[in-house]
């Protein structure tokens, strides 16, 4: 069965970080640019990160400009696991936090809670 279950979500405040992960099964994360997504209350999910199948050169990594510099999306494709390290931390970036692929969507993940207080 295909599912994504992200974890790693907290409380923290301003300036802090947090790492989040997305646990994948069912399908094999390598073959797949894999993203990261947030969602604010009254709005959609928004792409802020993602990252390109191995090989590129320079890591495929894409940034949405409201976390660039400040996430880090990573992937660990032996354990079927994708990463993002959230420095920096605003309370704009307040939201739930889900993984998916950005090019061929599954079903999503029950999502993490991120909440910066100011």
């Amino acid at each position: 069965q295909v599912q994504l279950v992200e974890s790693g979500g907290g409380m923290v405040e301003s300036g802090g970080s947090l790492r989040l992960s997305c646990a994948a099964s069912g399908f094999t994360s390598v073959s797949y640019t894999m993203g990261w997504y947030r969602q604010v209350p009254g709005k959609g999910r928004e792409l802020i990160a993602s990252i390109d199948r191995p090989g590129r050169p320079d890591g495929g990594a894409h940034y949405a400009d409201s976390v660039k510099r400040r996430f880090t999306i990573s992937r660990d494709d032996d354990k079927n696991t994708l990463f993002l390290q959230m420095n920096r931390l605003k309370p704009d970036d307040t939201g739930v936090y889900y993984c998916n692929r950005p090019n061929s969507f599954i079903g999503w993940g029950q999502g993490t809670q991120v909440t910066v207080s100011s």
